[in-house]
């Protein structure tokens, strides 16, 4: 396609550039929008999520749960609108532990988080009313905040798949998962009807002379094309940092690789109406004598019998003969430099299944015989605090949609809503300025950053 002027260029068709040329050309009417991506729309990591979202955040601030709120809102606004074609639910997130002094810490947790604007919490220490499941399917007319089960024979009565000595159970409420790929092809459908162009190409250079956005030039098809425009948007995901140096600015982010595993349960260990399930322990693997013996004597396997951090997580995918389940566990966090293809932990398959095993005890019965599994994954951009960026950049015409960690499809619609407010000039929510890069210029919130504390990374 050829395309000579723009009103708006966004580097990037994952679902960061996709929700922003929604936000910009069918909520906001800007009209000249154009997508540059060397690939296929919402192809490079958008398709790799476990396609969850939540409103259960930590502080500082109320300003993630603010954000995370206005995202959902949009979400449930889309599902309606389009016949819920992506399929939102509202299962929640249920946290549990086995530790008793974590079962303080839950309730403390939840009252805390109801005065960021969650919800409000819910104390079940007992009885049989209060407490409500969630549906499977839907998200309408269902609870916000959270409930807190205390009692264990109430986890039991609602949850007996968990580990008989589960104690307590967290299950944040407004949360749930969905199609990220059908949301995206929705939001890109509706884009395109309102005008927006897509180009297959790379961004090579944009023309900043005067210390302004003036033009971008695009390697398509091994031809190069200049668009004439005032506005560039870096929406490029793991690549932000680098579109981020054509415009002379340090974009403070760095990656991380982060896999999920998926295998067909065929013995239905984890029921298909369950939540998103979380287990807040640290975990040692189950092994056998002679195996864990084995291990131990072998260095390069001894992290084997080793003690994993808490935060083995997973949920059912799709139904019929061939339940799936998907599974996470962000054990390795050491920052990388992004590079496609991808190559994962041969035993991170065999590792998560082993450590959900802990918390729903029906998987070990995969353990005799490992299931085949598939694993897949991109890259968590993320800031030091992960906190996102949808803001303008010291360049006049330029803005950055970026650091969507690993919370890229749930907050994408509240972040490029921000963003276009910004792009067109609209009163900006309350929020918007925690999610600048000027943040990092004030030497209070730089002090903050030393004693930051949980930053939501599950």
């Amino acid at each position: 396609m050829s395309v000579r002027t723009a009103e708006v260029v966004i580097c990037g068709a994952g679902i960061a550039g996709v929700a922003a040329a929604y936000h910009l050309a069918v909520r906001r009417g800007v009209s000249g929008v154009v997508l540059v991506d060397e690939g296929s729309p919402l192809s490079l990591t958008s398709d790799k999520s476990a396609e969850c979202y939540r409103n259960w955040w930590p502080g500082p601030g109320d300003q993630m749960v603010a954000l995370m709120n206005r995202s959902i809102d949009l979400l449930e606004e889309l599902a309606r609108e389009s016949g819920n074609v992506f399929r939102l639910n509202r299962r929640g997130y249920l946290f549990a532990t086995a530790d008793p002094a974590q079962v303080p810490v839950f309730v403390e947790r939840a009252q805390e988080a109801a005065t960021r604007g969650i919800g409000p919490a819910r104390i079940h220490s007992g009885g049989p009313g209060g407490y409500r499941l969630a549906p499977a399917d839907g998200f309408e007319d269902q609870p916000t905040g959270v409930d807190v089960i205390t009692d264990p024979a109430l986890v039991q009565r609602h949850f007996p798949y968990l580990a008989e000595d589960t104690l307590a159970v967290l299950h944040a409420r407004r949360c749930g998962w969905f199609s990220g790929q059908q949301l995206g092809m929705y939001m890109l459908e509706r884009a395109r009807e309102r005008g927006v162009r897509l180009v297959e190409g790379r961004v090579e250079q944009v023309d900043t002379t005067g210390g302004r956005v003036r033009s971008v030039r695009v390697s398509a098809r091994g031809q190069a094309l200049a668009i004439d425009t005032g506005r560039f948007v870096a929406a490029a995901g793991p690549y932000v940092a680098r579109v981020g140096r054509l415009l002379g600015v340090d974009v403070p982010v760095f990656c991380e690789r982060h896999a999920k595993v998926a295998f067909n349960d065929v013995l239905r260990a984890v029921p298909r109406s369950a939540p998103l399930t979380i287990w807040t322990d640290p975990v040692t693997l189950p092994w056998s004598d002679e195996e864990r013996d084995e291990l131990a004597a072998s260095p390069p396997h001894r992290r084997l019998v080793e003690e994993f951090p808490a935060g083995i997580h997973g949920r059912p995918e799709g139904a019929g003969e061939s339940p799936v389940v998907l599974m996470i566990w962000t054990y390795d966090v050491e920052p990388v430099e992004p590079r496609f293809p991808i190559e994962f932990d041969s035993a991170y398959g065999e590792i998560c299944l082993r450590g959900m095993s802990r918390m729903i005890p029906a998987l070990g019965a995969y353990l005799p015989r490992l299931p085949r599994v598939f694993v897949d994954g991109g890259y968590y951009t993320k800031t030091r605090e992960n906190r996102l960026l949808a803001c303008p950049l010291p360049v006049e015409g330029a803005y950055l949609l970026g650091a969507l960690s690993g919370y890229g499809l749930m907050s994408s619609n509240g972040a490029a809503d921000l963003l276009a407010d910004h792009i067109a000039g609209k009163p900006l929510p309350p929020y918007a300025p925690a999610f600048a890069l000027s943040r990092y210029d004030d030497p209070q919130y730089r002090e903050q950053l030393e004693h930051w504390g949980d930053s939501g990374q599950l």
